[in-house]
């Protein structure tokens, strides 16, 4: 049975749980702020990246330990 790796796991849900609070940001800024709007807009792209990154990487590893 493949080994999970669930800090990296626990590292992708922070970043899910930062971005729906950067996406609430700027949705809240969009009028008032467009600046500040599209800053926490690309700050939630970055952190999409690294969530699915850490996923990615226990995805390959499980994948790597089923077919040893």
């Amino acid at each position: 049975m493949p080994q999970i790796d669930v800090n990296q796991l626990n590292q992708a849900k922070a970043n899910v749980t930062l971005t729906q609070e950067l996406l609430t940001k700027a949705i809240e800024k969009v009028n008032s702020d467009p600046t500040l709007a599209e800053e926490a807009i690309k700050q939630a792209s970055n952190e999409i990246s690294a969530a699915l990154t850490a996923v990615t990487q226990v995805q390959k590893t499980t994948q790597v330990q089923s077919t040893e």
